[in-house]
């Protein structure tokens, strides 16, 4: 098995998972229109990955498929932009900003970070979201998220 083409669970070859590559890989649901279609990144997950998020952690490939299946469900519109992206040997790092509207809502911007931690297999076994989840959900309700965020300065600074 070479570097550059490992093996997963199903043993069939799949690229090396660089850092343009996982950057492709991470846009590639969101490219076909308003709701994303995430199959091409599952086959990238190890059968026993684990996901964590401001809300949830699971942990197996089944769990994270269904997790994505309910996003995608419950939103009418979901777009990504990454604004950075690092390696760091096999971590990779993403700065983006998610965009959704569930339902009827205003399409609401959400700000985040992903961590990916791959295995000698090319394979992610950690998926990391850290995003403000209420913070960025708030600031859709014009009083609401006004009030939250004077709220926040002054009780954490």
């Amino acid at each position: 098995m070479s570097k550059r083409e490992p093996k997963n669970p199903t043993g069939a070859m799949q690229p090396a998972l660089t850092l343009d590559r996982m950057l492709e890989l991470w846009k590639s649901p969101y490219g076909s229109g308003k709701r994303p279609d995430f199959s091409q990144l599952f086959p990238h997950y190890h059968p026993d990955c684990r996901f964590q998020d401001s809300i949830q952690a699971l942990q197996g490939k089944d769990n994270f498929m269904e997790m994505c299946d309910r996003l995608r469900r419950r939103c009418s519109e979901i777009y990504m932009e990454v604004h950075n992206a690092a390696q760091n040997g096999n971590i990779f790092m993403f700065e983006w900003t998610m965009t959704v509207r569930f339902g009827r809502t205003p399409l609401t911007p959400m700000r985040g970070a992903t961590r990916l931690t791959v295995d000698n297999n090319g394979l992610i076994t950690e998926h990391r979201d850290y995003y403000d989840l209420w913070g960025d959900s708030l600031d859709a309700i014009p009083v609401i998220g006004k009030a939250y965020r004077l709220f926040m300065k002054t009780v954490m600074g």
